[in-house]
């Protein structure tokens, strides 16, 4: 295991040591569990995938727009008021 140090507020702290006592485990045993579940809980999906998906999308839908791929960036303003 990498050692590491991490400073929290004093309610983070008492938060944490209250439900270490709870549960009846370590404090660092549930910020491990804390981290480890992080990931999962922000949706994290890599660059590639994300490309991947903007393909597949790529020339599916009509916006009825015969100009469009000349002027997006009037259609984007006008679409969100800027």
């Amino acid at each position: 295991m990498k050692r590491m140090q991490v400073r929290l507020t004093e309610a983070q702290a008492r938060a944490l040591k209250a439900q270490a006592r709870l549960e009846e485990r370590s404090m660092a045993y549930l910020v491990r569990e804390s981290v480890s579940e992080y990931p999962a809980r922000r949706h994290v999906v890599d660059r590639g995938e994300l490309a991947r998906r903007a393909m597949a999308l790529a020339g599916r839908y009509r916006s009825g727009c015969r100009d469009l791929a000349e002027n997006h960036d009037a259609h984007l303003d006008r679409a969100f008021g800027s």
